[in-house]
């Protein structure tokens, strides 16, 4: 069957760049020297001699689109308490580490559900967990609604324990789905979007709250405001819940990569869970950036959970624009995740890129710490922006460098044990800066961020860079010319060469 008919059964199946073939569409095969003949006679033909079938799919986007979603919503309601602090403290009479905790309640939830969120995720599938996330998250914004009153506090905690449960399922997918449905030179790409679902969900976390939730004295008033926020964030969680369960699909039929073709031929039983932690715990390079990794996001969530309590201290009565400096943070951050991600696709330097953005996150830092006192909020809308681009644009670096260092292992298990540092960290972290800013203000808390950034830079600088999973697809290359060579070379046609392959 040609490639047009194929096309016109299945409308989702392919683009017209996208035609099966080894590795991902418009991959030269390497041949050497000798084998330029070959190469403008046969590999022009829409590379006809593959190593095993592989395939574009165009509703990848789709899926994209859906887990993007997913993660955009869990995110908001991560910070709509913590970004609005003074306005909750005082709604439901509570301390502002009592607030702090409904941010940090997503860190500590998710230290202990991890492992066998990822373990279902191995033996279950990526569908499984996205319905199971998304239930949580829509259970969790609906108990939410019922607790726009000054005493149910307890109530509204347990709504957001609820969707902090679903951030476990929601943040090992992008690396994860993009290996299973993306080719490898958009699958970097293909992650730092889907991790710019969750900076979306914190972006407009910082953005909305304080425009929905104006700062008024009359409680009923106000009870009405947060009631019509819990009552958006309910209904958009449930029409992605409604979404997921009918749409989402755990993988495309055939695999989009030589490598992710690989690691399907993995027979089931030679797999082991326990095992495939236990390697990745003794994989030096990887151990070493889940240290780095969780030092770096750790500093993010400190920095946007407190953000509220540091603005206000030098710009009092300005909750708006702390949501705003927020929203700059955060979509600074997504440029710089997007642009990270396709630089990864186009030069593969991996070590090189996560160093010297962790560098970048460090300066970032210490230009944010010392202007944020100068009494000019336009500065600190800048010095904002520079940190979030590169602190925030650090995350999807990260979750592909660990898919490099630890192929083939599960994804879902290497991004979870990166998502778990930076939980532990973001905990200790946010406590910390609390105190320290409570005893001698922001200047020494943002320090004291800055100093375990400059020890995550050194600890990224003897990250050994195995890059596994680009060394698969190239062997994959290698052979499939060699292969092409010598059948050419015992007088077989290309034609011939194809029929067999076929």
């Amino acid at each position: 069957m040609s490639s047009q008919d194929e096309f016109s059964q299945d409308e989702w199946s392919q683009t017209g760049n996208e035609r099966n073939g080894f590795g991902d569409h418009q991959q030269p095969l390497l041949l050497g020297d000798s084998s330029n003949t070959l190469e403008t006679s046969v590999l022009d033909r829409a590379q006809l001699f593959p190593l095993m079938e592989t395939r574009l799919y165009r509703r990848r986007w789709l899926m994209l689109f859906i887990f993007f979603s997913c993660s955009m919503s869990n995110s908001f309601m991560w910070l709509q308490y913590s970004i609005i602090g003074d306005v909750f403290m005082r709604f439901y009479s509570v301390e502002s580490m009592t607030i702090d905790w409904l941010s940090m309640t997503y860190c500590l939830t998710y230290i202990p559900l991890i492992l066998p969120v990822t373990w279902l995720l191995d033996n279950r599938g990526m569908r499984d967990v996205m319905v199971v996330g998304s239930a949580f998250n829509c259970i969790g914004a609906w108990i939410k609604t019922g607790t726009a009153s000054p005493d149910m506090f307890a109530m509204t905690f347990l709504g957001q324990f609820v969707c902090s449960v679903a951030t476990v399922y929601f943040l090992g997918i992008p690396s994860r789905l993009a290996s299973l449905w993306f080719g490898q030179q958009e699958v970097s790409t293909a992650c730092s979007i889907g991790v710019l679902g969750n900076q979306m969900g914190i972006a407009i976390g910082f953005l909305i709250p304080p425009i929905l939730v104006p700062n008024v004295d009359d409680m009923n008033e106000l009870a009405y405001h947060i009631r019509v926020m819990f009552y958006i964030s309910a209904g958009v969680a449930s029409v992605i819940f409604i979404l997921v369960i009918i749409v989402f699909q755990e993988r495309p039929e055939i695999p989009p990569s030589q490598a992710q073709a690989q690691a399907r031929n993995i027979p089931p039983d030679e797999y082991s869970y326990t095992a495939s932690i236990m390697r990745l715990l003794r994989n030096k390079p990887f151990m070493l950036l889940v240290l780095s990794y969780g030092l770096n996001v750790g500093c993010f969530y400190a920095v946007s959970t407190l953000l509220n309590r540091m603005i206000i201290e030098h710009y009092p009565g300005e909750e708006v624009n702390a949501g705003r400096i927020g929203l700059t943070i955060v979509v600074a951050g997504m440029v710089g995740s997007l642009i990270c991600g396709i630089w990864l696709d186009k030069t593969k330097t991996y070590k090189q890129t996560t160093l010297v953005v962790y560098l970048l996150s460090l300066i970032g830092m210490l230009v944010y710490a010392f202007t944020l006192n100068l009494g000019h909020l336009w500065v600190v809308f800048i010095t904002a922006g520079g940190l979030g681009f590169f602190m925030t644009g650090y995350l999807p670096l990260g979750f592909e460098f660990a898919v490099e260092l630890t192929y083939p292992e599960s994804e879902g298990t290497s991004s979870g044990l990166l998502n778990c540092s930076a939980q532990i960290f973001g905990i200790i972290f946010t406590i910390s800066q609390g105190k320290i800013i409570d005893k001698w203000g922001t200047l020494a808390g943002n320090i004291f961020l800055s100093i375990f950034l400059l020890i995550g830079t050194v600890v990224t600088g003897f990250i050994k860079s195995d890059l596994r999973r680009q060394k698969a697809n190239l062997k994959a290359k290698v052979q499939t010319a060699s292969e092409v060579t010598a059948d050419l070379e015992g007088g077989a046609t290309p034609n011939e060469i194809l029929n067999e392959r076929k």
